[in-house]
Protein backbone atom coordinates (compact mmCIF):
# COMPACT_ATOMS: atom_id res chain seq x y z
CA UNK A 1 0.00 0.00 0.00
CA UNK A 2 2.74 2.52 0.54
CA UNK A 3 4.36 1.54 -2.66
CA UNK A 4 0.96 2.24 -4.70
CA UNK A 5 0.42 5.51 -2.71
CA UNK A 6 3.93 5.98 -3.57
CA UNK A 7 3.11 5.64 -7.47
CA UNK A 8 -0.39 8.00 -7.00
CA UNK A 9 1.95 10.94 -5.54
CA UNK A 10 4.03 10.67 -8.36
CA UNK A 11 1.76 11.07 -11.11
CA UNK A 12 -0.06 13.53 -8.72
CA UNK A 13 3.59 15.80 -8.51
CA UNK A 14 3.20 15.55 -12.82
CA UNK A 15 -0.19 16.89 -12.78
CA UNK A 16 0.41 19.57 -10.48
CA UNK A 17 2.97 21.15 -12.23
CA UNK A 18 1.41 19.91 -15.61
CA UNK A 19 0.68 23.15 -18.04
CA UNK A 20 -1.96 20.55 -19.67
CA UNK A 21 -5.60 21.97 -19.88
CA UNK A 22 -7.00 18.53 -19.02
CA UNK A 23 -3.63 16.25 -17.44
CA UNK A 24 -5.06 12.74 -17.10
CA UNK A 25 -2.99 9.35 -17.69
CA UNK A 26 -4.81 6.71 -19.12
CA UNK A 27 -4.49 2.81 -19.74
CA UNK A 28 -6.60 0.51 -21.61
CA UNK A 29 -6.45 -3.45 -22.30
CA UNK A 30 -8.77 -5.91 -24.53
CA UNK A 31 -10.88 -7.90 -22.24
CA UNK A 32 -13.85 -9.22 -24.03
CA UNK A 33 -13.44 -8.32 -27.93
CA UNK A 34 -16.34 -10.34 -28.74
CA UNK A 35 -18.40 -8.58 -26.27
CA UNK A 36 -16.37 -4.98 -26.70
CA UNK A 37 -15.03 -4.75 -23.55
CA UNK A 38 -12.15 -3.03 -22.84
CA UNK A 39 -10.34 -2.56 -18.91
CA UNK A 40 -9.62 0.52 -18.63
CA UNK A 41 -8.15 3.24 -15.73
CA UNK A 42 -8.45 6.52 -16.00
CA UNK A 43 -6.71 9.39 -13.41
CA UNK A 44 -7.68 12.72 -14.33
CA UNK A 45 -8.06 15.23 -11.38
CA UNK A 46 -11.31 14.28 -10.01
CA UNK A 47 -10.24 10.08 -9.50
CA UNK A 48 -6.54 11.10 -8.76
CA UNK A 49 -6.78 12.97 -5.51
CA UNK A 50 -9.64 10.65 -4.45
CA UNK A 51 -7.58 7.37 -5.24
CA UNK A 52 -4.65 8.23 -3.36
CA UNK A 53 -6.49 10.08 -0.49
CA UNK A 54 -8.01 6.66 -0.36
CA UNK A 55 -4.98 4.61 -0.55
CA UNK A 56 -3.40 6.96 1.78
CA UNK A 57 -6.11 6.10 4.58
CA UNK A 58 -6.00 2.13 3.78
CA UNK A 59 -1.97 2.46 4.25
CA UNK A 60 -2.50 4.13 7.57
CA UNK A 61 -4.97 1.93 8.91
CA UNK A 62 -3.56 -1.09 7.96
CA UNK A 63 -0.69 -0.38 10.04
CA UNK A 64 -3.13 0.84 12.76
CA UNK A 65 -4.69 -3.19 12.61
CA UNK A 66 -1.48 -4.51 13.87
CA UNK A 67 -1.83 -3.45 17.06
CA UNK A 68 -5.88 -3.65 17.38
CA UNK A 69 -6.28 -7.18 15.50
CA UNK A 70 -3.72 -8.61 18.18
CA UNK A 71 -5.98 -8.08 20.52
CA UNK A 72 -9.14 -8.38 18.68
CA UNK A 73 -7.81 -12.08 17.96
CA UNK A 74 -6.65 -12.23 21.61
CA UNK A 75 -10.57 -11.44 22.83
CA UNK A 76 -12.09 -14.09 20.11
CA UNK A 77 -9.86 -17.29 20.58
CA UNK A 78 -7.53 -16.20 23.98
CA UNK A 79 -4.42 -16.22 22.07
CA UNK A 80 -2.80 -14.65 18.01
CA UNK A 81 -3.88 -17.03 15.42
CA UNK A 82 -1.27 -16.61 12.30
CA UNK A 83 -3.98 -17.67 10.09
CA UNK A 84 -6.31 -15.35 11.27
CA UNK A 85 -3.95 -12.26 10.16
CA UNK A 86 -3.33 -13.91 6.84
CA UNK A 87 -7.28 -13.70 6.36
CA UNK A 88 -7.42 -10.39 7.85
CA UNK A 89 -4.50 -8.63 5.70
CA UNK A 90 -5.93 -10.41 2.75
CA UNK A 91 -9.42 -9.04 2.97
CA UNK A 92 -7.75 -5.96 3.44
CA UNK A 93 -5.75 -6.09 0.22
CA UNK A 94 -8.98 -7.01 -1.76
CA UNK A 95 -11.43 -4.13 -0.42
CA UNK A 96 -8.48 -1.67 -1.26
CA UNK A 97 -8.00 -3.19 -4.74
CA UNK A 98 -11.71 -2.62 -5.10
CA UNK A 99 -12.11 1.01 -4.03
CA UNK A 100 -9.12 1.95 -6.32
CA UNK A 101 -10.74 0.15 -9.54
CA UNK A 102 -13.67 1.72 -8.64
CA UNK A 103 -12.53 5.11 -8.65
CA UNK A 104 -10.18 4.57 -11.55
CA UNK A 105 -12.27 2.61 -14.03
CA UNK A 106 -13.34 3.62 -17.42
CA UNK A 107 -15.75 0.68 -17.89
CA UNK A 108 -19.61 0.38 -16.22
CA UNK A 109 -19.08 -3.32 -16.11
CA UNK A 110 -15.92 -3.27 -14.79
CA UNK A 111 -16.96 -0.54 -11.92
CA UNK A 112 -19.07 -2.72 -11.26
CA UNK A 113 -16.90 -6.00 -10.75
CA UNK A 114 -15.05 -3.93 -8.08
CA UNK A 115 -18.13 -2.70 -6.42
CA UNK A 116 -18.74 -6.66 -5.48
CA UNK A 117 -15.02 -6.86 -5.26
CA UNK A 118 -15.72 -4.13 -1.91
CA UNK A 119 -18.64 -6.45 -0.92
CA UNK A 120 -17.91 -9.61 -0.12
CA UNK A 121 -14.23 -9.22 1.72
CA UNK A 122 -16.09 -6.71 3.81
CA UNK A 123 -18.96 -8.87 4.89
CA UNK A 124 -16.43 -11.62 5.83
CA UNK A 125 -14.19 -9.03 7.85
CA UNK A 126 -17.52 -8.58 9.52
CA UNK A 127 -18.53 -12.21 10.02
CA UNK A 128 -15.39 -13.52 11.35
CA UNK A 129 -13.83 -10.27 13.46
CA UNK A 130 -16.66 -8.73 14.09
CA UNK A 131 -18.78 -8.02 17.66
CA UNK A 132 -22.15 -9.47 18.94
CA UNK A 133 -24.29 -10.40 16.38
CA UNK A 134 -21.82 -10.53 13.43
CA UNK A 135 -23.44 -12.76 11.33
CA UNK A 136 -26.65 -11.47 11.44
CA UNK A 137 -24.95 -8.12 10.90
CA UNK A 138 -22.82 -9.02 8.06
CA UNK A 139 -25.87 -11.10 5.97
CA UNK A 140 -27.96 -7.66 6.22
CA UNK A 141 -24.79 -5.50 5.74
CA UNK A 142 -24.41 -7.70 2.25
CA UNK A 143 -28.22 -8.16 1.52
CA UNK A 144 -28.31 -4.34 1.65
CA UNK A 145 -25.24 -3.48 -0.51
CA UNK A 146 -26.23 -6.19 -2.98
CA UNK A 147 -29.60 -4.31 -3.32
CA UNK A 148 -28.11 -1.05 -4.49
CA UNK A 149 -25.29 -2.65 -6.64
CA UNK A 150 -28.20 -4.17 -8.46
CA UNK A 151 -30.06 -1.19 -8.92
CA UNK A 152 -26.73 0.34 -10.40
CA UNK A 153 -26.18 -3.13 -12.29
CA UNK A 154 -30.09 -2.41 -13.45
CA UNK A 155 -28.74 1.15 -14.74
CA UNK A 156 -25.90 -0.16 -16.83
CA UNK A 157 -27.65 -2.54 -18.54
CA UNK A 158 -30.34 -0.11 -19.53
CA UNK A 159 -28.04 2.14 -20.92
CA UNK A 160 -26.26 -0.56 -22.91
CA UNK A 161 -29.10 -0.98 -24.29
CA UNK A 162 -29.68 2.19 -25.71
CA UNK A 163 -25.86 3.22 -26.34
CA UNK A 164 -24.43 -0.08 -27.43
CA UNK A 165 -21.58 0.46 -25.04
CA UNK A 166 -20.16 -0.13 -21.50
CA UNK A 167 -17.75 2.95 -21.66
CA UNK A 168 -17.96 5.42 -18.52
CA UNK A 169 -18.29 7.70 -21.37
CA UNK A 170 -21.36 6.35 -23.58
CA UNK A 171 -23.54 7.51 -20.60
CA UNK A 172 -23.44 10.92 -23.02
CA UNK A 173 -24.74 9.21 -25.58
CA UNK A 174 -28.07 9.16 -23.90
CA UNK A 175 -29.21 12.62 -24.25
CA UNK A 176 -31.79 13.75 -22.24
CA UNK A 177 -34.78 11.22 -23.02
CA UNK A 178 -36.78 9.32 -20.91
CA UNK A 179 -34.34 6.21 -20.93
CA UNK A 180 -31.57 8.77 -19.98
CA UNK A 181 -33.75 9.55 -16.64
CA UNK A 182 -34.20 5.41 -15.84
CA UNK A 183 -30.80 5.23 -15.72
CA UNK A 184 -30.11 8.23 -13.62
CA UNK A 185 -32.82 7.44 -11.42
CA UNK A 186 -31.39 3.45 -10.81
CA UNK A 187 -27.68 4.50 -10.69
CA UNK A 188 -28.75 7.33 -8.17
CA UNK A 189 -31.35 4.95 -5.87
CA UNK A 190 -28.36 2.26 -6.08
CA UNK A 191 -25.72 4.34 -4.75
CA UNK A 192 -27.75 6.12 -1.86
CA UNK A 193 -28.66 2.82 -0.48
CA UNK A 194 -25.22 2.02 -0.52
CA UNK A 195 -24.24 5.54 1.11
CA UNK A 196 -27.26 4.80 3.63
CA UNK A 197 -29.42 7.76 3.11
CA UNK A 198 -32.60 8.72 5.38
CA UNK A 199 -34.73 5.73 4.80
CA UNK A 200 -32.47 3.10 3.79
CA UNK A 201 -29.85 3.94 6.79
CA UNK A 202 -30.59 0.90 8.84
CA UNK A 203 -28.26 -1.49 7.94
CA UNK A 204 -25.47 1.25 8.51
CA UNK A 205 -25.11 1.72 12.17
CA UNK A 206 -24.92 -2.01 13.32
CA UNK A 207 -22.52 -2.90 10.20
CA UNK A 208 -20.45 0.18 11.05
CA UNK A 209 -20.53 -0.30 14.85
CA UNK A 210 -20.37 -4.38 15.05
CA UNK A 211 -17.36 -4.88 12.90
CA UNK A 212 -13.84 -4.99 14.15
CA UNK A 213 -12.94 -1.31 14.95
CA UNK A 214 -9.68 -1.60 12.58
CA UNK A 215 -11.82 -2.21 9.05
CA UNK A 216 -14.29 1.03 10.47
CA UNK A 217 -12.10 3.09 8.09
CA UNK A 218 -12.50 0.97 4.83
CA UNK A 219 -16.02 0.95 5.69
CA UNK A 220 -16.50 4.64 6.13
CA UNK A 221 -14.84 4.92 2.49
CA UNK A 222 -17.14 2.50 0.96
CA UNK A 223 -19.95 4.56 2.17
CA UNK A 224 -18.95 7.61 0.71
CA UNK A 225 -17.52 6.07 -2.45
CA UNK A 226 -21.24 7.05 -3.82
CA UNK A 227 -19.98 10.88 -4.14
CA UNK A 228 -17.56 9.82 -6.32
CA UNK A 229 -19.75 8.02 -8.58
CA UNK A 230 -22.58 10.25 -8.44
CA UNK A 231 -20.13 13.55 -10.12
CA UNK A 232 -18.34 10.83 -12.09
CA UNK A 233 -21.25 9.36 -13.74
CA UNK A 234 -23.93 11.62 -13.21
CA UNK A 235 -23.08 14.91 -12.70
CA UNK A 236 -20.07 14.56 -15.48
CA UNK A 237 -21.73 12.62 -18.43
CA UNK A 238 -25.46 13.33 -17.84
CA UNK A 239 -25.86 16.59 -16.43
CA UNK A 240 -29.24 17.93 -18.18
CA UNK A 241 -30.85 14.36 -16.93
CA UNK A 242 -29.85 14.49 -13.50
CA UNK A 243 -30.26 18.36 -12.89
CA UNK A 244 -34.56 17.71 -11.67
CA UNK A 245 -32.85 15.19 -9.10
CA UNK A 246 -30.55 18.02 -7.98
CA UNK A 247 -33.37 19.54 -5.24
CA UNK A 248 -34.75 16.01 -4.05
CA UNK A 249 -30.77 14.98 -3.23
CA UNK A 250 -30.14 18.18 -1.86
CA UNK A 251 -33.57 17.84 0.81
CA UNK A 252 -32.72 13.99 1.33
CA UNK A 253 -28.66 15.35 2.24
CA UNK A 254 -30.80 17.80 4.47
CA UNK A 255 -33.08 15.22 6.40
CA UNK A 256 -30.21 12.67 6.65
CA UNK A 257 -28.25 15.36 8.16
CA UNK A 258 -30.36 15.91 10.59
CA UNK A 259 -31.53 12.91 11.56
CA UNK A 260 -28.06 11.14 11.28
CA UNK A 261 -26.99 14.15 13.67
CA UNK A 262 -29.78 13.73 16.16
CA UNK A 263 -29.84 9.62 16.28
CA UNK A 264 -26.01 10.79 17.04
CA UNK A 265 -26.18 12.76 20.26
CA UNK A 266 -28.40 9.80 21.81
CA UNK A 267 -25.69 6.73 21.63
CA UNK A 268 -23.65 6.04 24.62
CA UNK A 269 -21.71 3.28 23.21
CA UNK A 270 -18.59 4.91 21.32
CA UNK A 271 -18.69 3.39 18.36
CA UNK A 272 -22.05 3.43 17.47
CA UNK A 273 -21.24 7.43 18.32
CA UNK A 274 -19.06 7.62 15.26
CA UNK A 275 -21.54 4.88 13.26
CA UNK A 276 -24.63 7.18 13.54
CA UNK A 277 -22.55 10.44 12.68
CA UNK A 278 -21.21 8.45 9.60
CA UNK A 279 -24.43 8.96 8.00
CA UNK A 280 -25.02 12.50 8.72
CA UNK A 281 -21.34 13.45 7.73
CA UNK A 282 -21.61 11.88 4.42
CA UNK A 283 -24.47 14.02 3.32
CA UNK A 284 -22.97 16.92 3.70
CA UNK A 285 -21.09 16.13 0.46
CA UNK A 286 -24.26 15.24 -1.00
CA UNK A 287 -25.59 18.40 -0.24
CA UNK A 288 -22.82 20.63 -1.86
CA UNK A 289 -23.04 18.19 -5.14
CA UNK A 290 -27.03 18.78 -5.48
CA UNK A 291 -26.50 22.37 -5.46
CA UNK A 292 -24.94 21.70 -8.79
CA UNK A 293 -22.82 24.76 -8.04
CA UNK A 294 -19.02 25.33 -8.81
CA UNK A 295 -17.95 25.51 -5.03
CA UNK A 296 -20.33 23.07 -3.95
CA UNK A 297 -19.12 20.34 -5.85
CA UNK A 298 -15.57 20.94 -5.60
CA UNK A 299 -16.04 21.80 -1.67
CA UNK A 300 -18.54 18.75 -1.51
CA UNK A 301 -15.38 16.49 -2.85
CA UNK A 302 -12.99 18.22 -1.02
CA UNK A 303 -15.38 17.97 2.49
CA UNK A 304 -15.51 13.99 1.43
CA UNK A 305 -11.69 13.16 1.32
CA UNK A 306 -11.34 15.51 4.93
CA UNK A 307 -14.18 13.46 6.77
CA UNK A 308 -12.45 10.20 5.20
CA UNK A 309 -8.77 11.39 7.58
CA UNK A 310 -10.92 12.84 10.34
CA UNK A 311 -13.52 10.06 10.74
CA UNK A 312 -10.78 7.45 10.57
CA UNK A 313 -8.93 8.94 13.17
CA UNK A 314 -11.74 8.62 15.61
CA UNK A 315 -12.55 5.35 14.82
CA UNK A 316 -8.84 4.90 15.48
CA UNK A 317 -9.62 6.80 18.91
CA UNK A 318 -12.18 4.08 19.62
CA UNK A 319 -10.17 1.21 18.69
CA UNK A 320 -8.01 2.13 21.18
CA UNK A 321 -9.99 2.64 24.49
CA UNK A 322 -11.56 -0.70 23.73
CA UNK A 323 -7.64 -1.96 23.74
CA UNK A 324 -6.85 0.14 26.56
CA UNK A 325 -9.90 0.65 28.68
CA UNK A 326 -11.36 -1.96 27.66
CA UNK A 327 -15.10 -0.88 27.02
CA UNK A 328 -17.24 0.98 24.50
CA UNK A 329 -19.34 2.58 26.96
CA UNK A 330 -18.83 6.23 27.46
CA UNK A 331 -20.64 6.17 30.76
CA UNK A 332 -17.68 4.11 32.18
CA UNK A 333 -15.59 6.50 30.54
CA UNK A 334 -13.88 9.76 32.19
CA UNK A 335 -10.51 11.32 33.28
CA UNK A 336 -8.70 9.89 30.67
CA UNK A 337 -7.12 12.43 28.81
CA UNK A 338 -4.76 12.60 31.88
CA UNK A 339 -3.67 8.34 31.20
CA UNK A 340 -3.67 8.82 27.35
CA UNK A 341 -2.55 12.01 26.10
CA UNK A 342 -1.75 11.12 22.85
CA UNK A 343 -4.91 9.56 22.20
CA UNK A 344 -7.01 12.51 23.75
CA UNK A 345 -4.98 15.00 21.39
CA UNK A 346 -5.98 12.74 19.04
CA UNK A 347 -9.54 12.52 19.45
CA UNK A 348 -9.21 16.74 20.05
CA UNK A 349 -8.14 16.53 16.27
CA UNK A 350 -10.63 14.53 15.03
CA UNK A 351 -13.44 16.23 16.51
CA UNK A 352 -11.86 19.54 14.92
CA UNK A 353 -11.73 18.18 11.47
CA UNK A 354 -15.69 17.25 11.98
CA UNK A 355 -16.61 20.30 13.28
CA UNK A 356 -14.86 22.21 10.48
CA UNK A 357 -12.76 23.97 13.26
CA UNK A 358 -9.38 25.87 11.73
CA UNK A 359 -6.70 24.84 11.20
CA UNK A 360 -7.80 21.73 9.63
CA UNK A 361 -9.04 20.48 6.37
CA UNK A 362 -12.43 20.41 7.53
CA UNK A 363 -12.02 23.69 7.98
CA UNK A 364 -11.21 24.54 4.57
CA UNK A 365 -14.02 21.94 2.98
CA UNK A 366 -16.67 23.50 4.80
CA UNK A 367 -16.75 27.15 4.00
CA UNK A 368 -16.19 26.07 0.34
CA UNK A 369 -19.01 23.82 0.50
CA UNK A 370 -21.36 25.94 1.80
CA UNK A 371 -20.33 28.92 0.24
CA UNK A 372 -21.18 27.32 -3.49
CA UNK A 373 -25.27 26.05 -1.51
CA UNK A 374 -25.70 29.61 -0.34
CA UNK A 375 -24.26 30.60 -3.87
CA UNK A 376 -27.08 28.66 -5.21
CA UNK A 377 -29.88 29.37 -3.36
CA UNK A 378 -29.25 32.81 -3.17
CA UNK A 379 -28.76 32.85 -6.95
CA UNK A 380 -32.44 34.01 -9.53
CA UNK A 381 -35.28 34.28 -6.83
CA UNK A 382 -34.70 32.90 -3.80
CA UNK A 383 -36.82 30.06 -2.90
CA UNK A 384 -36.75 26.71 -1.62
CA UNK A 385 -33.28 26.63 -2.63
CA UNK A 386 -32.06 29.27 0.19
CA UNK A 387 -34.59 27.43 2.53
CA UNK A 388 -32.36 23.99 2.70
CA UNK A 389 -29.38 26.45 2.24
CA UNK A 390 -30.04 27.95 5.67
CA UNK A 391 -31.33 24.51 7.73
CA UNK A 392 -28.35 23.41 6.36
CA UNK A 393 -26.05 25.58 8.08
CA UNK A 394 -28.11 25.26 11.52
CA UNK A 395 -27.87 21.43 10.77
CA UNK A 396 -23.87 22.13 11.31
CA UNK A 397 -24.64 22.89 15.08
CA UNK A 398 -25.50 19.14 15.78
CA UNK A 399 -21.92 18.20 14.46
CA UNK A 400 -20.28 20.43 16.77
CA UNK A 401 -22.31 18.80 19.27
CA UNK A 402 -22.06 15.28 18.88
CA UNK A 403 -18.47 15.68 18.15
CA UNK A 404 -17.05 17.48 21.08
CA UNK A 405 -19.87 16.18 23.79
CA UNK A 406 -18.23 12.79 23.85
CA UNK A 407 -14.85 13.82 23.92
CA UNK A 408 -15.78 15.62 27.27
CA UNK A 409 -17.38 12.61 28.57
CA UNK A 410 -14.60 10.15 27.74
CA UNK A 411 -11.20 12.13 28.92
CA UNK A 412 -12.50 14.96 31.55
CA UNK A 413 -14.27 14.59 34.03
CA UNK A 414 -13.21 12.62 37.43
CA UNK A 415 -11.41 9.03 36.66
CA UNK A 416 -13.41 5.94 37.21
CA UNK A 417 -11.12 4.02 40.06
CA UNK A 418 -11.47 1.04 38.09
CA UNK A 419 -9.86 3.10 35.24
CA UNK A 420 -6.63 3.89 37.42
CA UNK A 421 -3.94 1.74 35.23
CA UNK A 422 -5.32 2.11 32.21
CA UNK A 423 -1.98 3.19 30.07
CA UNK A 424 -1.61 5.12 26.41
CA UNK A 425 -1.83 3.18 23.44
CA UNK A 426 0.97 1.58 21.61
CA UNK A 427 2.80 3.15 18.80
CA UNK A 428 2.20 1.13 16.54
CA UNK A 429 -1.45 2.28 16.75
CA UNK A 430 -1.13 6.06 17.09
CA UNK A 431 1.32 6.78 14.43
CA UNK A 432 -0.65 6.62 12.09
CA UNK A 433 -3.52 8.45 13.32
CA UNK A 434 -0.80 11.47 13.91
CA UNK A 435 0.42 11.35 10.44
CA UNK A 436 -3.61 11.44 9.18
CA UNK A 437 -3.67 14.30 11.84
CA UNK A 438 -0.90 15.95 9.92
CA UNK A 439 -2.01 15.88 6.83
CA UNK A 440 -5.26 17.45 7.66
CA UNK A 441 -3.42 20.16 9.07
CA UNK A 442 -1.75 20.65 6.47
CA UNK A 443 -4.68 20.69 4.09
CA UNK A 444 -6.11 23.14 6.33
CA UNK A 445 -3.50 25.31 5.94
CA UNK A 446 -2.51 24.77 2.11
CA UNK A 447 -5.73 23.30 0.84
CA UNK A 448 -4.67 23.67 -3.20
CA UNK A 449 -2.45 20.08 -2.87
CA UNK A 450 -5.92 18.26 -2.76
CA UNK A 451 -8.51 20.71 -3.67
CA UNK A 452 -6.82 22.55 -7.09
CA UNK A 453 -7.58 19.15 -8.94
CA UNK A 454 -10.84 19.22 -7.69
CA UNK A 455 -11.92 22.75 -8.63
CA UNK A 456 -10.40 22.70 -11.84
CA UNK A 457 -12.02 19.76 -12.92
CA UNK A 458 -15.56 20.90 -11.32
CA UNK A 459 -14.54 23.83 -13.79
CA UNK A 460 -15.04 21.47 -16.93
CA UNK A 461 -18.47 20.74 -15.94
CA UNK A 462 -19.88 24.09 -16.98
CA UNK A 463 -21.21 24.49 -13.18
CA UNK A 464 -22.62 27.97 -11.87
CA UNK A 465 -21.55 30.05 -9.51
CA UNK A 466 -17.78 31.75 -8.46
Amino acid sequence: MAYTTALLISVGLGFFDSSAANPMVQENYVWASVAGLNFGFLADDLSLPVALMMNIICAATTIYSMGYMKHRLEVLFGKERNGSYSVYFLNILLVNTGLIGVVLSTNLIEMYLFVELILIPSAFMMALFGYENRERIAIMYFLWNHLGAFLFLAGIIVAYISTGSFAVSSLADLGAGSIAYWVVGLILVGWLVKMAVVGVHMWLPGAHAEHPTSFAPFMVTIVALGNYVIVRLLLQYMPAPFSPFAFPLMVIALATMVYGGALTTVQTDVKYVYAWSTIGQNAYTLLGIGSLSLLGVSGGLFYFLNHLIGKTILFGVAGILICQVGTRDMRKMGGLAGKMPITATLCLLGTMILSAVPPTGGFQAEWLLFTGVFFHGTSGVLGWNFVVAIFAIAATILTVGYTFWPMRRMFFGPLPAELANVKEAPLIMTAPLIALAALSIILGLYPDLFFKFLYHYATLLHLGGP
